[in-house]
């Protein structure tokens, strides 16, 4: 709209002048309440993201106080495992203790131990972590199991090797034949430590405070290995065959003098419980171990039985089944009604093998199923 000119004078329309500035200051007004919501918005959600942040790092130190905490309570030159979480600390509240005296222990000591362990056993050693345990096989040339190492990192230079008290001096002093310019100690320590199985279950009385160090083996049950120092020595409520009787049923082999070098790895069923790694670099045996699992199939393997009358059996008994097949017991334990259920090297089925004669009476057996599949 234009002014009007009258008598020389100019006149100007107010209306037209205040539309434009009130929808200005309309738009303006909107334009502010639209930005401060915005910004309300905006600092809600950043400060709801410092609120959680902070809760994070609150937890996060939480931890680490609490680690410190217990690790300034515990005796000097120990090593402590915490469950893997409160949770399960409270779930399994209540913990059967059985002594596992027969089990010895090497410590392998220096910046090169797990480097050298890694050319000496089956499993990636490298892959060994605080609180985690790893199945091993040591073999030897031929690819035959010497005997099977539960390895443990206790620090970040020393290694623990659980095994058969039997074997431990024999195993230390192979194992320090090859040590040559690796920076690493080899000792028989199974005289110095005291080695417990803990069994989650509802009779039991609660699991002791203690420095020892806990590491978690099985599930169903939730079993645990418990280390300390011989001095501390704790007395054990269960019994040492019912922990032999989880080993059985949960596929588990172990080997004594008497088995020593008697099986190859995969008749032992290393290779379907995780203890050979066929990526990692040299071991010895490994050409062996290598050659069965890539040219052929292993037909004589590790599995189930129970036999239907009362026998005594025991590691490295040697006999026939009804069906032919020759068998030698890997591991072995008495069920309560005199019963044996055992583990057996054997031919998977007698078409694997020509009948064998024996001068034994064959041994009628049910075979059991294992907790995991074997490798075709």
């Amino acid at each position: 709209m234009l002014p009007r000119a009258t008598c020389g004078r100019s006149k100007v329309d107010a209306a037209a002048f205040a539309f434009p500035i009130a929808e200005s200051c309309r738009l303006k007004a909107g334009w502010a309440a639209n930005l401060l919501r915005f910004d309300v918005r905006h600092g809600l959600a950043r400060l709801t993201h410092l609120l959680r942040l902070a809760g994070l790092v609150i937890a996060i130190l939480g931890r680490i106080l609490h680690r410190r905490q217990v690790c300034q309570n515990s005796p000097a030159g120990t090593t402590i495992n915490l469950w893997k979480n409160n949770a399960e600390a409270h779930m399994h509240d209540r913990i059967e203790s059985i002594a596992l005296d027969d089990l010895g222990a090497l410590r392998l000591r220096g910046s090169d131990a797990q480097r050298f362990l890694q050319g000496q056993v089956s499993s990636d050693v490298e892959r060994l972590a605080a609180a985690r345990t790893m199945l091993a096989g040591y073999h030897n040339p031929q690819g035959r199991t010497i005997a099977l190492l539960r390895l443990i990192l206790i620090a970040p230079d020393e290694v623990l090797a659980i095994l058969p008290r039997e074997l431990a001096a024999v195993v230390c002093t192979r194992l320090s034949k090859f040590i040559l310019r690796a920076k690493v100690k080899v000792d028989d320590v199974s005289a110095d430590l005291h080695i417990q199985g803990l069994i989650a279950t509802d009779d039991a009385e609660p699991l002791p405070e203690s420095a020892a160090t806990c590491v978690r083996i099985a599930d169903a049950p939730a079993r645990w290995l418990s280390i300390s120092a011989a001095a501390g020595k704790t007395a054990s409520s269960g019994d040492r065959e019912k922990w032999r009787s989880f080993d059985v049923a949960g596929g588990v082999p172990q080997v004594y003098a008497a088995t020593s070098e008697e099986f190859v790895a995969q008749m032992l069923n290393l290779d379907a419980l995780g203890a050979i790694d066929f990526d990692k670099g040299c071991y010895t045996g490994q050409e062996v171990i290598a050659r069965a699992h890539y040219r052929g199939r292993v037909k004589r393997r590790m599995q189930r039985f129970v036999t239907y009358a009362a026998l005594d059996c025991a590691p490295a008994t040697s006999g026939l089944f009804t069906d032919g097949r020759a068998f030698k017991i890997v591991e072995a334990v008495k069920r309560s009604d005199g019963a044996c259920e055992f583990l057996a090297v054997c031919a998977l089925s007698a078409r694997d093998e020509a009948q064998a004669d024996s001068a034994s009476l064959p041994v009628e057996v049910t075979p059991l199923a294992l907790p995991y599949s074997l490798p075709e």
